[in-house]
């Protein structure tokens, strides 16, 4: 009897401590899937639900899913072959003016996504202590390149550890509206059916989509995966590493998902027929006159967090893709400054900072093809992945999400010139 509970205890402590290392191996995904919870995804949902309710709720379903497939791709080539996307690009584009060409269109994706972010930092800081604009984006600016230090300084598990607990703070900061101000389920149900109503619920649903699926967040989670799991001879093995993956993504994107989904809920349901919430500051003036100033202040500390953690992890991306495409490496804190100018000049200039923001995601879904046709031609390459390569199911999944992407700014472009 004693040896029969003594293999029970030893097989619960097994489980237990198999159970903590599967724990320990999360972690790049969620710092990626801050990208998805940048201040672009918060202006392009709260701009969505107030001007047209329910409507686009499919859109950001549509895009978690896709991103879902996207960042597990990312993932599993970073762990696989040991190298980022850019690695992997910078070596098989073999012309140097290619190379260029495309780092440039990278390059433009990347100061774009820094433009949301630091922008939404500004706001962020604006409403909570009246900072001036340019003031907080400074700030914003000066308190990543701290993030950074810490993840050049520290290495990869540190910078993680802040950057889920500023995911934590935006999860709550955006959640708890929601709450307080339930939306209408038979409204948000009917807004999983798929239409639009005019060119500008297309322009709304491609800022959705470029704010959901970032090219940035593609490029920096493959460098993430291959920075955290180095290969060497002690690291778990790939299968591990891989099932770990799968988990970390699935985490990373249910949190995105759903506030995601809640800001657009929150907006459609508080929102529409208010006037001035075209812009982040109308909005939270809005929510506190709709629901409280408590959860406006959370809204605001949310916005804030997320601008601060996702412009550090936008900053890592860029300097990711510059040295895998063009083989020159760059400090860290270097390339910050670097990205941080064109954002600091556009706040300068006085342009609507909420405008700026949807602009920008719009951007960034033009720079998705670029991302994620590559990433999935290479992952279904046998020769580079092994055993490891896409399944052909997994490249079909793959191929549908680029065509339905492709297709979506293809259809913007033709609906905004016919004026529709």
């Amino acid at each position: 009897m004693p040896k029969i509970l003594d293999a029970t205890a030893t097989a619960s402590q097994s489980t237990r401590r198999r159970a903590a290392r599967g724990v320990w191996l999360l972690g790049p995904a969620l710092v990626a899937g801050v990208a998805y919870l940048d201040p672009g995804n918060v202006a392009s949902n709260m701009t969505a639900g107030a001007q047209y309710g329910y409507l686009l709720v499919w859109v950001v379903v549509l895009g978690n899913l896709m991103a879902w497939l996207i960042q597990y791709l990312s993932a599993k080539l970073g762990v696989v072959t040991g190298e980022s996307l850019p690695e992997v690009l910078g070596r098989r584009i073999t012309r140097r003016r290619a190379r260029i060409a495309y780092w440039v269109q990278a390059e433009l994706v990347a100061i774009a996504t820094d433009l949301a972010e630091v922008i939404g930092g500004a706001v962020a800081l604006n409403l909570l202590f009246d900072v001036p604009l340019i003031v907080g984006a400074l700030i914003t600016g000066a308190v990543s390149m701290v993030l950074l230090a810490v993840q050049s300084r520290r290495g990869a598990r540190p910078f993680e550890f802040v950057i889920i607990g500023l995911l934590a703070i935006i999860a709550i900061g955006f959640g708890a509206g929601v709450v307080i101000a339930p939306p209408d389920p038979g409204q948000a149900a009917l807004g999983l059916l798929p239409r639009f109503e005019g060119s500008g619920s297309v322009l709304l649903a491609a800022s959705i989509l470029g704010a959901t699926i970032m090219p940035h967040a593609i490029y920096a989670h493959s460098a993430l995966a291959r920075d955290r799991f180095r290969l060497s001879e002690d690291r778990p093995s790939t299968s591990t590493l891989l099932r770990a993956t799968r988990w970390d993504v699935t985490t990373a994107m249910a949190i995105a998902g759903t506030v995601n989904l809640a800001i657009l809920l929150l907006a459609a349901s508080v929102l529409p027929g208010v006037e001035g919430t075209e812009s982040l500051e109308g909005a939270h003036a809005a929510i506190a006159a709709g629901v409280g100033p408590v959860i406006a202040t959370l809204f605001a500390v949310g916005l804030l967090a997320s601008g601060l953690a996702s412009t550090s992890v936008g900053a890592y991306a860029g300097a990711e893709i510059m040295h895998g495409l063009l083989h020159r490496r760059i400090p860290l804190l270097v390339r910050r400054l670097i990205s941080l100018v064109p954002a600091v000049v556009i706040v300068m200039l006085g342009v609507d900072p909420t405008w700026a923001l949807v602009l920008s995601q719009v951007v960034l879904s033009f720079g998705i093809p670029f991302a994620l046709v590559p990433l999935v031609a290479v992952t279904a390459r046998r020769e580079l992945l092994g055993c490891y390569a896409n399944r052909r199911v997994t490249t079909i999944a793959g191929v549908i999400a680029s065509a339905l992407l492709i297709a979506l700014n293809i259809a913007l472009l033709v609906l905004t010139a016919v004026g529709a």
